[in-house]
């Protein structure tokens, strides 16, 4: 008895460090994630006032905006972050992080065009209304007691195709496209957001008896990174059906 006893001490004294370790593991996830935000709407606003001076474009609009260049830009964030998938495991958890926040201002960079095209008030409601949305989404996966781990595939399959349909819509310039896009957008990256917020979740709880810091420090970066996508995405398709053109 004295033994049993013992045995479910210990476990239940483990169990209460796996949930301290886990709200402090989510904590830097959000935390990363929150800096990642900030710095590329900072990078979105400050290159769009630069680039746009008394309605005109100045040279560096001209280039990021109206030459080859753009191309470029428009692609290179999903690009590095397929890069960062490939050498993450390579990098150290202080490499990884500078690599997640030069991702943060390249993307800034990417969606600074939005300046152009909403006018601010739009910006900031439809950040604000993605912000609720992404809270509640984001609690109720790592709340919920269903197991949403089948969602992945389905979800990441939804994305692929997303990416295919708007790279073909660039050259058709279909409005109904477009708008199909954004609707289906929503709701991929909805379920997103909750799918990443269990897999963050069990991901920490499965390895996290092996206390390796190095490996929670860099989970909880790419954690991060899935859910900036996640609310990046999710606030591009809603500022399409809210955003106010200027």
């Amino acid at each position: 008895m004295a033994e049993y006893q013992s045995v479910r001490a210990g476990a239940g004294a483990r169990t209460a460090q796996i949930d301290v370790g886990l709200r402090a593991h989510m904590n830097k996830v959000y935390g990363t994630m929150s800096v990642g935000l900030a710095i590329t709407a900072l990078a979105a606003w400050a290159i769009s006032g630069l680039a746009v001076v008394d309605g005109q474009l100045t040279g560096l609009g001209q280039a990021i905006y109206a030459s080859p260049l753009k191309w470029l830009i428009m692609f290179a964030p999903l690009i590095m972050v397929f890069a960062f998938g490939a050498v993450v495991n390579r990098l150290s958890a202080a490499a990884a992080q500078l690599f997640f926040y030069t991702f943060a201002v390249l993307m800034g960079l990417s969606l600074s065009s939005i300046f152009l095209v909403y006018t601010g008030m739009s910006i900031v409601q439809t950040f604000l209304v993605t912000s609720v949305a992404f809270a509640g989404l984001s609690l109720w996966g790592y709340t919920t007691k269903k197991d949403i781990s089948g969602w992945g595939a389905f979800l990441v399959m939804g994305v692929i195709g997303l990416i295919v349909a708007m790279i073909v819509n660039i050259f058709l310039q279909s409005p109904a496209i477009m708008f199909a896009i954004s609707a289906l957008g929503v709701l991929i990256f909805a379920g997103l957001t909750a799918y990443d917020t269990q897999r963050i979740k069990n991901d920490y709880i499965q390895h996290a008896h092996a206390m390796d810091q190095e490996w929670l420090a860099k989970s909880a970066i790419m954690g991060a990174l899935n859910l900036y996508l996640d609310f990046i995405n999710l606030f591009m398709f809603l500022l399409s059906f809210l955003g106010n053109r200027e």
